[in-house]
């Protein structure tokens, strides 16, 4: 059994810290370590069988073939297909391959785009892989998914029909490496099915983890040719696509241009026709074949305007799928462009600029940090916020743009087919006066103010992004869902041209610790706690769990508890908390201790339940934490929530009691054992604690 999610988390980042996950350092997908597994199958002298992918109907999924073809379907390996298979065959090539009768244009036209960057392809395509010695039927290939890089492992068997493969295929009949890869993208989506239909920027930043930019080309930048070229000149990506028809299927267009259909862009030329400056794009068709017939197509009498020179460099008379077209036609004819590029020195083409990148990872939940769009006045404040600082003013032209910003949708399903996107967009602030000295989040009064950016539409996407001029001050950056109590996880990108600052503006832990609330002592009160807890304990002057349950729910508490009162589970782990003697029991102090911090978070609790319901809402829990004295992060308050909330989205008092009572004990734990930063424990003293708290 798997460690809990919080555990995976925290590994998660450590290994982060130490540089796992990185381009140079991935992480092994499903933790297949590609050259363990290698050297197994080679010393035994087997096949590879990737057991986590394996070869039947399920990593095929369902709706691409008919009940009677996939039970055709044979998964053979290369040898099998081929009389003399290789990976590579002199190098790799936009025009190596032809997409089969799987939806996936969107990334092959992706592949098409990585064709063009060497370094970046034998990153996420290791070639050194062969089918000579030490072959054993293994592969691997690397991704970038949704912060970090990982290795993903393969077998090599293929699905086919009658000998053919049925997804993407080489026109030489002996080159596997697009078939391959193929495999193993779709193993990282969870199916083949799982790749029908998407956008080239999806795989594109899977290829480089790096900047993306969607423009549309409905109304394009002024500057769009400029980036265009710069794009071209830098190790960029870049994509496009048709607009759907009435249906999704793809039809061919009079034009020769497919609806609904991906394209890559293979290159840009400005040149001169009949005494006018022409811009020209270049594009080609991931089927490998099929291309547009208009201007400036492969037979357009336009050629003829061009000079010898310009015409012989760019014409090449071929159905390989690639083609021309003006500029003004491209923008026409396709509705967006991806560019995605390892660096943002496309964005301005000075790659001397040291463009900064900070990226935190964040999570909506319902009730606690969840809070949709500016609609949502009430709630909107309970968002991530992430607080900025720009500076270095003199450095930047006026209007010139200094910041991106980047919103991706992490999913919570394995299967890409089942991950349902929400509408999500970015609201900034700035941040002025009396508001610069804020500790912690912004109260709502603070988004009063008019947004100094904002995305004009949330867009059910994977990503969303902002391209912004800021000058010189402080900003709140505030992530949203468009609904409020949608809940998913999102990775925030900042990139700035300007020196910057950024941090989460949640709020830590406070040192102080809850009991600095307690009230002034009271002698008379506390001889009075102590008669009753005589009166009602064992002969040793004791009580354990079950006792301690029906003195708080039926003395105590009576009359307050709303839903059954503390069970016993919670008595146990009560005593558990204050229990210094380690017996199972509390004795007289340990019990009029309990007893005062149950009264006071009590009165907590009623003070913060504005909402006169008896129960707390998760945003009003928030605030009873901080009457407790703890200021908490928002990652750590939706834990909370999730571990002591109901499903309603509210939290009973016993809950609100047993969730302080372990926050206040934790912390004391960490302040005794720890230097104040960190903590050591050996395995036997970690089992000690977490056993018997």
């Amino acid at each position: 059994m798997p460690p809990p999610g919080v555990c995976l988390n925290i590994m998660e980042a450590r290994q982060k810290q130490k540089g796992y996950g990185s381009f140079t350092n991935p992480d092994k997908f499903f933790n297949q370590d590609y050259q363990q597994l290698k050297q197994y199958c080679v010393i035994r002298g087997l096949r590879y069988i990737d057991e986590m992918f394996p070869p039947d109907c399920i990593s095929i999924g369902d709706g691409i073939l008919s009940t009677s073809d996939l039970a055709r379907v044979q998964w053979l390996r290369p040898m099998k297909i081929s009389p003399n298979p290789s990976f590579i065959l002199d190098g790799i090539s936009r025009f190596d391959f032809g997409q089969g009768i799987l939806g996936d244009c969107w990334f092959l036209a992706s592949i098409g785009a990585l064709t063009f960057q060497q370094k970046i392809l034998e990153k996420v395509v290791p070639i050194d892989q062969t089918f000579d010695e030490k072959y054993c039927g293994i592969f691997h290939f690397r991704f970038w998914r949704f912060g970090k890089w990982v290795d993903v492992v393969i077998d090599d068997k293929l699905p086919t029909i009658d000998g053919r493969l049925i997804f993407v295929h080489s026109k030489d009949e002996n080159e596997f490496w697009p078939a391959l890869m193929e495999k193993a993208y779709a193993k990282v989506c969870g199916s083949y099915t799982d790749m029908i239909s998407g956008t080239p920027a999806e795989a594109m930043m899977d290829f480089t983890g790096g900047v993306h930019m969607c423009i549309q080309l409905s109304d394009p930048p002024s500057n769009l040719w400029e980036l265009m070229c710069k794009a071209g000149l830098s190790s960029s990506l870049m994509g496009c696509g048709t607009p759907e028809g009435e249906t999704s299927a793809n039809n061919i267009l009079k034009n020769g241009l497919v609806q609904g259909h991906a394209y890559t862009v293979t290159g840009v030329k400005q040149t001169m026709s009949q005494g006018k400056q022409l811009n020209l794009v270049r594009l080609w068709n991931p089927w490998g074949k099929g291309e547009w017939n208009g201007d400036w197509s492969d037979r357009s009498f336009l050629w003829q305007t061009l000079s010898a020179k310009d015409r012989d460099m760019c014409l090449t008379v071929d159905d390989d799928g690639e083609f021309w077209m003006s500029l003004q036609d491209f923008c026409r004819f396709y509705t967006d462009l991806d560019i995605c590029s390892l660096s943002p020195d496309f964005l301005d083409g000075n790659s001397s600029c040291q463009w900064k990148t900070t990226m935190y990872e964040g999570r909506w939940v319902a009730g606690t940090t969840a809070g949709g769009c500016l609609n949502n006045r009430d709630s909107f404040w309970t968002n991530p916020q992430y607080r900025v600082k720009i500076s270095g003013e003199n450095s930047r032209k006026e209007g010139e743009k200094n910041v991106l910003l980047s919103l991706m949708q992490k999913p919570d399903k394995r299967n890409r087919h089942l991950v349902q996107n929400l509408h999500i967009g970015i609201s900034v602030f700035e941040v002025k006066g009396q508001h610069k000295t804020q500790k912690g989040k912004f109260p709502p009064s603070f988004f009063n103010q008019v947004p100094v950016a904002q995305s004009k539409t949330y867009m059910n996407a994977r990503e969303v992004m902002e391209y912004l001029s800021l000058k010189s001050g402080e900003y709140l950056i505030v992530p949203s869902t468009f609904k409020s109590n949608d809940s998913a996880s999102f990775m925030l990108t900042i990139i700035t041209k300007a020196e910057t600052q950024c941090y989460e503006n949640s709020g830590d832990q406070r040192d102080e610790p809850v009991e600095t609330l307690k009230k002034t002592e009271n002698v008379q009160e506390d001889n009075m706690k102590k008669n009753f807890f005589r009166q009602n304990s064992d002969k040793y002057e004791e009580v354990d769990a079950e006792q301690l349950k029906t003195l708080l729910n039926e003395k105590i508490l009576k009359g307050d508890l709303k839903s059954g009162g503390f069970s016993i589970d919670a008595c146990r782990s009560m005593v558990a908390l204050m229990d210094t003697s380690i017996s199972g029991k509390l004795n007289g102090e340990e019990f009029v201790r309990l007893w005062k911090k149950v009264v006071t978070y009590k009165e907590i609790f009623f003070l913060t339940d504005v909402s006169r319901t008896g129960t707390l809402s998760l945003n009003e829990l928030r605030n009873a934490l901080q009457a407790s004295g703890k200021t908490i992060k928002d990652d750590m308050l939706s834990l909370m929530a999730l571990r002591y909330g109901a499903s309603s989205g509210h939290m009973t008092l016993e809950s609100f009691i047993s969730l302080v009572l372990r926050m206040d004990c934790m912390c004391k734990i960490f302040k005794q054992l720890s230097d104040g930063k960190s903590m050591n424990l050996q395995e036997s003293e970690w089992m000690y604690i977490a056993m018997y708290t």
